[in-house]
């Protein structure tokens, strides 16, 4: 790493330590010195991803003031930081957070596990469903019924079916958004419309604010396209984003971007609120910060009684500060891969002239498939449908990782299809190593961070129920065992598991 991104203030880093000083210690624990203290603390921050990696730290003096503390104690603790490879310092620069050489970096996205895999491996890598029949068999059928007039012609649409852009458009109006046709293109999936917004606003070397943590795919696609990520640490708990935090960055660092997760966030399942999104709107328009807000998992409230925020583009209407990225794909089903894009019809028109050089188009019956989706009410009932599977599979996750695993920790998301869990203080590298020797595979932590925060963390979407959850986690607890024991696999081999 080789210079900071973001900054820590000395009282912001003051509080944060505190907080770990509050935990009570475990029975037979020792009181370490204040510099080992000090430096455990910070270097737990960072593996929480609660201080991001390439933050500039307070100077010494600024520290040891907010702590009242000695100078000679920060000193000393920066220096065991150092030596452990979770700083670095240069004359005149200052030191900032990074991680030692050699972690584990999530240099992959979360490719899902081949499906003649799953007679021996529970997969919890990837987060979607199965598809909510009988509805994707319907919305096919009703496609093939609207196909023949479009066979006729050439079958690419670079801005998507007219018919689909204007029913996409008519449903963000009703959702108190007003929107014209010529705000929408039709994607390949989400996946395909950031990357193109990523390649029209953010060359290669260009900041791009991210949460942290963040989805994992996105930043992969991001490290690909060469963009230079910028992390911004979630607010405690569930509650969404820490807009002063987000106004640091985005006056310090000036990132063309930021990639937020307003609903039901990947992978905490946090969703912010509606003053929450107000502001992070009127602090990007300030600093000139291009939003993309990604709203794919925003019909999967699974409690019923949450009560959904306005959209981030509610405050942005026009489109010149909040690009609005949308899908099927989680709401209904993985392979169903349409994705939209809401934006000003300037940038709207950029996309599609850039398509020329990548795909062209998306599929046509696919687009009608939703389309019929959407104007028959399939759509509603296939979501209802999606929502219960959702709120069954979390419920019985829950209750099986709570029994097998009761020091792990988490909170309850009131929507989405993930966990985010910490491993009581266990590595999440190896867990997923482990896991998959024992036949459960789970990504760790690091792959939602940026260069590997979040080691003490694993993701757990809530895609099984029942039976298969609770074997689940029956294997999740024996590759806890391993890690503990730095054992091999032995008796822990995986049985065949059939649902």
């Amino acid at each position: 790493m080789g210079q900071w991104t973001s900054a820590v203030g000395a009282a912001q880093l003051a509080r944060q330590l505190q907080s770990q000083q509050d935990r009570p210690a475990g029975p037979g624990s020792r009181r370490p010195p204040a510099y080992r203290a000090l430096a455990d603390g910070v270097r737990l921050l960072v593996l929480e991803g609660r201080v991001p990696v390439a933050a500039r730290l307070p100077a010494e003096r600024e520290l040891a003031l907010a702590l009242s503390v000695s100078r000679t104690t920060v000193a000393a603790a920066y220096e065991a930081l150092r030596a452990e490879g979770f700083l670095e310092s240069r004359r005149g620069a200052g030191s900032w957070t990074a991680v030692p050489a050699g972690n584990p970096l999530p240099a992959r996205g979360l490719e899902p596990l081949p499906p003649e895999a799953l007679g021996s491996m529970i997969d919890l890598g990837c987060a979607a469903l199965p598809a909510p029949e009988p509805w994707l068999t319907r919305a096919v059928q009703g496609a093939l019924g609207e196909l023949q007039p479009y066979a006729h012609t050439h079958g690419d649409y670079p801005a998507g079916l007219p018919a689909l852009r204007s029913m996409l458009a008519e449903r963000y109006t009703a959702r108190g958004i007003p929107t014209m046709p010529e705000q929408i293109m039709v994607t390949t999936g989400a996946m395909g419309a950031i990357d193109a917004i990523c390649h029209l606003f953010a060359g290669r070397g260009e900041r791009i604010a991210v949460e942290s943590p963040s989805y994992a795919n996105i930043l992969q696609l991001m490290r690909e396209a060469g963009a230079r990520l910028v992390p911004v640490a979630m607010a405690e708990g569930l509650t969404g984003w820490d807009v002063d935090r987000w106004r640091q960055v985005l006056r310090d660092a000036a990132p063309r971007i930021a990639y937020v997760v307003a609903d039901f966030h990947n992978p905490t399942g946090a969703l912010a609120d509606e003053d929450q999104r107000r502001q992070l709107v009127e602090a990007a328009r300030s600093a000139g910060t291009v939003i993309v807000a990604d709203e794919t998992m925003n019909e999967l409230w699974v409690d019923p009684d949450v009560e959904m925020p306005r959209a981030v583009c509610a405050f942005d209407p026009a489109g010149s500060t909040v690009i609005t990225v949308g899908s099927a794909s989680k709401a209904f089903w993985a392979g169903m891969r349409i994705g939209w894009v809401r934006a000003a019809p300037d940038v709207i028109r950029s996309l599609v002239a850039a398509r020329a050089y990548a795909d062209l188009g998306t599929p046509v019956l696919e687009q009608l498939a939703v389309h019929w989706l959407f104007g028959t009410g399939g759509w509603e009932q296939a979501v209802e449908l999606r929502r219960e599977q959702a709120r069954d599979n979390r419920d019985a996750l829950v209750a099986a990782v709570r029994r097998e695993l009761p020091d792990w920790e988490f909170e309850v998301p009131q929507g989405g299809l993930t966990l985010w869990v910490r491993t009581g203080g266990l590595s999440g590298s190896r867990l997923a190593e482990a896991g998959e020797r024992v036949g459960v595979r789970v990504p760790s932590g690091p792959r939602f961070g940026v260069d590997g925060a979040f080691e003490g963390y694993v993701r757990l979407p809530f895609t099984v129920g029942g039976a298969v959850a609770e074997e689940a986690a029956v294997r999740l607890a024996a590759a806890a065992r391993l890690v503990r024991s730095g054992g091999t696999v032995g008796a822990e081999a995986p049985r065949m598991f059939v649902a």
